[in-house]
């Protein structure tokens, strides 16, 4: 650097232009996508919208949704006013509008056609998966409530509960549920595991505990009156349990995070998300359905007992 320019940095240090530049970097103001994406959020939640969920979700932000739980018309097992969805298009949006970290929890079943299941739920999670989901658990929904089945088959009383992931989930509140008494008090402290080579080694654990960590197998009462105390609810012909919403939205959210329900039908995810003081966005394409979901949250607080 030269005399000269060493002294016109000097003077510009002082001058009102550098002033203003390290006042800007000092206090920085939003970036307009910044701007943008809360005014857009604050417009959208908290509400529920008739659209189709596909053309809606164009308008969510990229990576604004901390948690979605839904379930979708699948395999034609219920008619559903006659709507239909896309399933790769939903799929691929739930992707951009998931936070890095964010969970989407995907209920889903099989129907069966011409003697067989048609596997559908597994196609679409290792459709997830293609797309960046990480299938972070394959969890059941064990119903207490079901059809008799035909001759030749058991009794079909479950459903998938697909966790998929983008990325490291960012938030896990495992629940926990009481230990049986049986194991509550046994005396040995130590179990043992089998390794991948064939050996066993002791793993410890602890004695003595009044909770444990729940399984993924979630047995849960359903049926009419039994999965929610709000008897307008059943003019949907496929509700789930306030229960099995709840448990999802405790473990994989906080209070004040944003969940989503692109499929809203009843509007049990967007109910519960209130009940826990969460924000939410409920979408479904049929009036019908938004109107009894409007209805509920308009009603709350409403609760089965634990």
């Amino acid at each position: 650097m030269t005399q000269e320019q060493e002294q016109e940095y000097k003077e510009k240090i002082g001058s009102p232009e550098m002033e203003h530049l390290q006042y800007l970097m000092e206090n920085p103001t939003p970036t307009p996508s910044d701007t943008f994406i809360e005014e857009k959020i604050e417009e959208i939640i908290n509400k529920i919208h008739c659209a189709d969920c596909l053309d809606f979700m164009k308008d969510i932000p990229d990576n604004s949704i901390d948690l979605t739980v839904t379930s979708p018309p699948y395999d034609n097992l219920r008619k559903y006013n006659g709507y239909t969805f896309n399933f790769e298009g939903i799929a691929k949006e739930l992707y951009r509008v998931t936070k890095q970290g964010g969970i989407v929890v995907w209920v889903v079943g099989d129907a069966t056609i011409n003697g067989s299941e048609t596997g559908t739920s597994f196609r679409q999670a290792l459709y997830f998966k293609e797309i960046g989901f990480n299938v972070h658990d394959t969890m059941i929904y064990q119903k207490n409530s079901y059809p008799f089945p035909p001759v030749n088959r058991y009794y079909q009383q479950f459903e998938y509960m697909f966790v998929f992931s983008k990325g490291k989930p960012k938030t896990t509140n495992i629940q926990r549920c009481e230990t049986d008494p049986r194991w509550r008090n046994k005396i040995n402290k130590t179990s043992s595991m089998r390794l991948s080579n064939g050996e066993t080694t002791k793993l410890k654990y602890e004695v003595g505990k009044d909770t444990r960590k729940m399984d993924n197998v979630w047995k849960i009462n359903t049926g009419y009156m039994k999965g929610t105390p709000d008897k307008i609810a059943f003019k949907h012909p496929a509700t789930f349990p306030d229960l099995l919403a709840e448990r999802h939205i405790l473990s994989w959210s906080n209070e004040g995070d944003l969940v989503l329900d692109p499929m809203c039908g009843s509007g049990t995810t967007c109910k519960m998300a209130k009940l826990n003081n969460r924000n939410y966005i409920g979408i479904d394409i049929s009036q019908d359905y938004c109107d009894i979901a409007e209805q509920r949250i308009n009603n709350l607080p409403t609760r089965l007992p634990q």
